[in-house]
Protein backbone atom coordinates (compact mmCIF):
# COMPACT_ATOMS: atom_id res chain seq x y z
CA UNK A 1 0.00 0.00 0.00
CA UNK A 2 3.03 2.49 0.79
CA UNK A 3 4.91 2.15 -2.42
CA UNK A 4 1.16 2.51 -4.33
CA UNK A 5 0.90 5.82 -2.12
CA UNK A 6 4.11 6.95 -3.22
CA UNK A 7 3.36 6.18 -6.78
CA UNK A 8 0.29 7.95 -6.99
CA UNK A 9 2.13 11.10 -5.15
CA UNK A 10 2.35 14.00 -7.64
CA UNK A 11 5.70 15.76 -7.89
CA UNK A 12 6.82 19.60 -7.14
CA UNK A 13 8.06 19.09 -11.20
CA UNK A 14 4.92 17.59 -12.32
CA UNK A 15 3.02 19.93 -10.54
CA UNK A 16 5.25 22.79 -12.05
CA UNK A 17 4.69 21.58 -15.40
CA UNK A 18 0.94 21.23 -14.81
CA UNK A 19 0.78 24.85 -13.62
CA UNK A 20 2.87 26.01 -16.64
CA UNK A 21 0.53 24.09 -19.76
CA UNK A 22 -2.59 25.30 -17.62
CA UNK A 23 -1.04 28.79 -17.95
CA UNK A 24 -0.30 28.59 -21.47
CA UNK A 25 -3.64 26.89 -22.47
CA UNK A 26 -5.22 30.43 -20.89
CA UNK A 27 -2.68 32.85 -22.72
CA UNK A 28 -4.02 31.14 -25.78
CA UNK A 29 -7.63 32.13 -25.00
CA UNK A 30 -6.76 35.56 -24.35
CA UNK A 31 -4.20 35.89 -27.38
CA UNK A 32 -7.50 35.11 -29.65
CA UNK A 33 -9.75 37.31 -27.40
CA UNK A 34 -7.34 40.53 -27.67
CA UNK A 35 -6.86 39.97 -31.14
CA UNK A 36 -10.44 40.85 -31.76
CA UNK A 37 -9.53 44.19 -29.51
CA UNK A 38 -6.34 45.28 -31.34
CA UNK A 39 -8.04 44.91 -34.52
CA UNK A 40 -10.60 47.25 -33.44
CA UNK A 41 -8.39 49.91 -31.77
CA UNK A 42 -6.45 49.61 -35.29
CA UNK A 43 -9.43 50.56 -36.97
CA UNK A 44 -10.42 53.49 -34.42
CA UNK A 45 -7.15 54.58 -34.71
CA UNK A 46 -7.96 55.28 -38.30
CA UNK A 47 -11.00 56.55 -37.65
CA UNK A 48 -9.36 59.29 -35.28
CA UNK A 49 -7.17 60.17 -37.93
CA UNK A 50 -9.72 60.98 -40.44
CA UNK A 51 -11.24 62.94 -37.93
CA UNK A 52 -7.99 65.05 -37.24
CA UNK A 53 -8.06 63.51 -33.51
CA UNK A 54 -4.12 62.32 -33.34
CA UNK A 55 -4.18 61.80 -29.56
CA UNK A 56 -6.70 59.42 -29.41
CA UNK A 57 -5.18 58.31 -32.23
CA UNK A 58 -2.15 57.50 -30.30
CA UNK A 59 -3.99 56.28 -27.25
CA UNK A 60 -6.10 53.45 -29.30
CA UNK A 61 -2.76 52.02 -31.08
CA UNK A 62 -0.55 52.80 -27.12
CA UNK A 63 -3.51 50.44 -25.22
CA UNK A 64 -3.19 48.04 -28.60
CA UNK A 65 0.58 47.77 -28.12
CA UNK A 66 -0.16 47.37 -24.06
CA UNK A 67 -2.00 44.50 -24.54
CA UNK A 68 0.20 43.05 -27.61
CA UNK A 69 3.92 43.18 -24.69
CA UNK A 70 1.66 41.68 -21.83
CA UNK A 71 0.87 38.42 -24.52
CA UNK A 72 4.06 38.57 -25.89
CA UNK A 73 6.00 38.90 -22.64
CA UNK A 74 3.28 36.12 -20.75
CA UNK A 75 4.54 33.93 -23.34
CA UNK A 76 8.56 34.10 -23.22
CA UNK A 77 8.11 34.07 -19.49
CA UNK A 78 6.13 30.59 -19.92
CA UNK A 79 8.54 29.30 -22.27
CA UNK A 80 11.52 30.03 -19.94
CA UNK A 81 9.63 28.22 -17.54
CA UNK A 82 9.34 25.09 -19.97
CA UNK A 83 12.93 25.19 -20.02
CA UNK A 84 13.05 25.19 -16.42
CA UNK A 85 10.73 22.45 -15.39
CA UNK A 86 12.42 19.99 -17.92
CA UNK A 87 15.41 20.26 -15.95
CA UNK A 88 17.23 17.12 -14.05
CA UNK A 89 17.91 18.84 -10.80
CA UNK A 90 14.34 20.44 -10.68
CA UNK A 91 15.15 20.75 -7.03
CA UNK A 92 17.66 23.57 -7.47
CA UNK A 93 15.68 25.97 -9.62
CA UNK A 94 11.87 25.00 -8.51
CA UNK A 95 12.12 28.15 -6.32
CA UNK A 96 12.65 30.39 -9.60
CA UNK A 97 9.79 28.66 -11.10
CA UNK A 98 7.61 28.82 -8.53
CA UNK A 99 8.12 32.25 -8.58
CA UNK A 100 7.70 32.71 -12.44
CA UNK A 101 4.22 30.56 -12.13
CA UNK A 102 2.69 33.07 -9.79
CA UNK A 103 4.22 36.00 -11.55
CA UNK A 104 2.67 34.19 -14.89
CA UNK A 105 -0.97 34.45 -12.79
CA UNK A 106 -0.26 37.55 -11.91
CA UNK A 107 0.20 39.06 -15.44
CA UNK A 108 -2.77 36.89 -16.71
CA UNK A 109 -4.88 38.65 -14.58
CA UNK A 110 -3.88 41.75 -15.92
CA UNK A 111 -4.67 40.60 -19.51
CA UNK A 112 -7.74 39.19 -17.89
CA UNK A 113 -8.54 43.03 -16.81
CA UNK A 114 -7.36 43.77 -20.34
CA UNK A 115 -10.27 42.11 -21.96
CA UNK A 116 -13.32 44.67 -20.92
CA UNK A 117 -14.90 44.27 -24.45
CA UNK A 118 -15.77 45.87 -27.75
CA UNK A 119 -17.55 48.58 -25.44
CA UNK A 120 -14.56 49.91 -23.56
CA UNK A 121 -12.66 49.78 -26.76
CA UNK A 122 -15.42 52.00 -28.22
CA UNK A 123 -15.34 54.54 -25.28
CA UNK A 124 -11.63 55.68 -27.28
CA UNK A 125 -13.97 57.30 -29.93
CA UNK A 126 -16.78 59.01 -27.15
CA UNK A 127 -17.60 62.47 -26.25
CA UNK A 128 -19.25 62.04 -23.07
CA UNK A 129 -17.75 62.53 -19.57
CA UNK A 130 -17.54 58.87 -19.23
CA UNK A 131 -15.79 58.28 -22.20
CA UNK A 132 -13.56 61.27 -21.26
CA UNK A 133 -13.08 60.07 -17.97
CA UNK A 134 -12.21 56.44 -19.28
CA UNK A 135 -9.59 58.13 -21.59
CA UNK A 136 -7.50 59.60 -18.66
CA UNK A 137 -7.36 56.84 -17.06
CA UNK A 138 -6.61 54.57 -19.94
CA UNK A 139 -3.44 57.16 -20.21
CA UNK A 140 -2.35 57.56 -16.76
CA UNK A 141 -1.99 53.52 -16.87
CA UNK A 142 -0.22 53.23 -19.68
CA UNK A 143 1.97 56.29 -18.45
CA UNK A 144 3.43 53.91 -15.97
CA UNK A 145 3.90 50.63 -17.86
CA UNK A 146 4.77 50.85 -21.03
CA UNK A 147 8.55 51.24 -22.07
CA UNK A 148 10.21 53.89 -24.07
CA UNK A 149 10.67 51.37 -26.75
CA UNK A 150 7.09 50.67 -26.63
CA UNK A 151 6.58 54.30 -26.78
CA UNK A 152 8.52 54.83 -29.51
CA UNK A 153 7.10 51.96 -31.85
CA UNK A 154 3.46 52.87 -31.32
CA UNK A 155 4.97 56.58 -32.68
CA UNK A 156 6.26 54.94 -35.52
CA UNK A 157 3.45 53.09 -36.34
CA UNK A 158 0.74 56.25 -35.73
CA UNK A 159 3.18 57.92 -38.29
CA UNK A 160 3.13 54.77 -41.07
CA UNK A 161 -0.76 55.40 -40.30
CA UNK A 162 -1.24 58.95 -41.03
CA UNK A 163 1.15 59.03 -44.25
CA UNK A 164 -1.33 55.86 -45.17
CA UNK A 165 -4.68 57.77 -43.85
CA UNK A 166 -4.41 61.39 -44.41
CA UNK A 167 -1.46 61.80 -46.61
CA UNK A 168 0.85 63.20 -44.48
CA UNK A 169 4.14 63.57 -46.36
CA UNK A 170 7.62 63.95 -44.47
CA UNK A 171 10.22 65.49 -45.90
CA UNK A 172 13.30 64.02 -47.48
CA UNK A 173 16.50 63.94 -49.40
CA UNK A 174 16.24 67.14 -51.94
CA UNK A 175 15.56 65.63 -55.30
CA UNK A 176 17.12 66.73 -58.48
CA UNK A 177 14.17 65.76 -60.55
CA UNK A 178 11.11 68.25 -61.16
CA UNK A 179 8.09 68.14 -58.77
CA UNK A 180 5.57 66.52 -59.68
CA UNK A 181 2.48 68.72 -61.10
CA UNK A 182 0.06 69.45 -57.62
CA UNK A 183 2.73 68.33 -54.83
CA UNK A 184 3.90 71.22 -52.76
CA UNK A 185 7.69 71.28 -52.26
CA UNK A 186 8.59 71.20 -48.51
CA UNK A 187 11.84 73.05 -47.01
CA UNK A 188 15.00 70.64 -46.31
CA UNK A 189 14.95 69.22 -43.20
CA UNK A 190 17.58 67.43 -41.81
CA UNK A 191 17.26 64.43 -41.51
CA UNK A 192 17.07 62.68 -38.14
CA UNK A 193 18.72 59.71 -37.07
CA UNK A 194 16.81 56.74 -35.06
CA UNK A 195 18.79 57.76 -31.89
CA UNK A 196 17.97 61.66 -32.47
CA UNK A 197 14.28 60.91 -33.24
CA UNK A 198 13.86 59.13 -29.88
CA UNK A 199 15.40 61.41 -28.04
CA UNK A 200 13.22 64.14 -29.59
CA UNK A 201 10.09 61.63 -28.22
CA UNK A 202 11.28 60.98 -24.72
CA UNK A 203 11.79 64.61 -24.22
CA UNK A 204 8.77 65.66 -25.89
CA UNK A 205 6.82 63.25 -23.58
CA UNK A 206 8.46 64.52 -20.03
CA UNK A 207 7.43 67.89 -21.08
CA UNK A 208 4.08 66.52 -21.57
CA UNK A 209 3.90 64.84 -18.18
CA UNK A 210 5.43 67.93 -16.33
CA UNK A 211 2.45 69.82 -18.05
CA UNK A 212 -0.30 67.58 -16.55
CA UNK A 213 -2.24 68.97 -13.84
CA UNK A 214 -1.76 66.66 -10.33
CA UNK A 215 -4.06 64.20 -10.16
CA UNK A 216 -7.05 65.22 -7.92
Amino acid sequence: MGNTNSSNKISAQDRAILDMKLQRDKLHQYALRIQTLTSRETEIARECLRQNQKSRALLALRRKKYQESLLAKTDQQLAQLEVLTSDVEFALVQKDVLFGLQRGTEVLREIHREMGGLERVEMILGESAEAREYQEEVSEMLGGKMSNQDEDEVEDELEVMQREVVGVRLPSAPSSGLEQAGEVKLPDVPQETPAQRAKRRRTERAREQAAEPPAA
